[in-house]
């Protein structure tokens, strides 16, 4: 039986889900985002359309799962949550998808420390957005220059799914790089079996020595597989590979740290506290 395309995807998204926690529906794949960023304004990248990009719109969060426990200035309410990581200082990456439709961004830092943020740049075709703050956010992470990923490697995820709901800090997650394109064999993305859930989109993806190897973007939807196939997919995740992400932050001016991978050596363990300083949780205000 041939499976619709159409059918095959959600976000590994921004927000959580309504109550039931039931996943979103997703848009067909050729849809492409409202233009401009929050208020309207075009922004860089602005031009750029998507083609089979697996996201979703950030569904909202469910009464009383403010994972920041007040509204922002001028009466916002948070109504998403995502994960950002800081790639040069006073600067984040995430999923356009994250913040896209926000009026307003805060960012809290693994010391607990909330800062706002703004949006600099978005690349729609990559979900990828770059996010300016006001103050310290923590040691950018490093970049993996080479040599190039393997299938089998192992990977670490690290962010914050269902903030709010789940524990209050970050959560680590570990698998193995399935293949090196994702759906519809697109090659800006790897296939990954790390778990990632809502809230996990724009968290950085880790080889075990430490370094980013991609961010964490999207997941197949089991359940509508499941009610097309007969089958339940297990662990379909889907990253964009490193190497985008240096190119759409390269193209707006941030150069971030990059090194070869070491010999893999670490823990899961050991990479989480890598990551863990670098690493926030973004919440949307509107």
């Amino acid at each position: 039986m041939r499976v619709l395309p159409s059918m095959l995807i959600a976000a590994a998204c921004a927000g959580l889900p309504m109550a039931a926690w039931a996943q979103p529906k997703p848009p067909p794949l050729d849809a492409a985002p409202a233009p401009g960023g929050p208020g309207g304004k075009p922004l860089p990248g602005a031009g750029q359309q998507p083609t089979a990009l697996p996201t979703t719109k950030p569904p909202p969060l469910p009464p009383g799962a403010n994972p920041f426990g007040g509204p922002g200035g001028g009466g916002r309410r948070p109504v998403s949550s995502g994960t950002g990581f800081v790639v040069a200082p006073g600067r984040l990456l995430t999923n356009w998808h994250v913040a896209e439709g926000c009026t307003e961004l805060r960012a809290r830092t693994a010391r607990g420390v909330e800062v706002p943020a703004t949006l600099t740049a978005r690349d729609t075709e990559r979900d990828l957005a770059l996010l300016t703050t006001r103050g310290e956010v923590g040691p950018p992470l490093t970049f993996r220059q080479g040599p190039e990923v393997r299938r089998g490697e192992g990977v670490v995820t690290y962010g914050f799914p269902f903030a709010g709901m789940l524990s209050a800090g970050a959560t680590l997650t570990t698998g193995d790089v399935s293949a090196l394109s994702g759906l519809r064999d697109n090659q800006r993305h790897f296939q990954i079996s790390a778990p990632v859930q809502a809230g996990n989109s724009g968290g950085p993806l880790l080889d075990m020595s430490g370094r980013v190897i991609g961010v964490v973007v999207s997941k197949l939807n089991a359940q509508r597989i499941a009610q097309v196939t007969g089958d339940l997919p297990q662990n379909v995740n889907f990253a964009v590979k490193g190497r985008e992400a240096l190119d759409f932050l390269r193209r707006h001016g941030v150069e971030p740290a990059t090194g070869a991978a070491a010999r893999p050596g670490l823990t899961p363990a050991d990479v989480g506290e890598v990551a863990e300083p670098s690493t926030v949780l973004l919440r949307c205000l509107r």
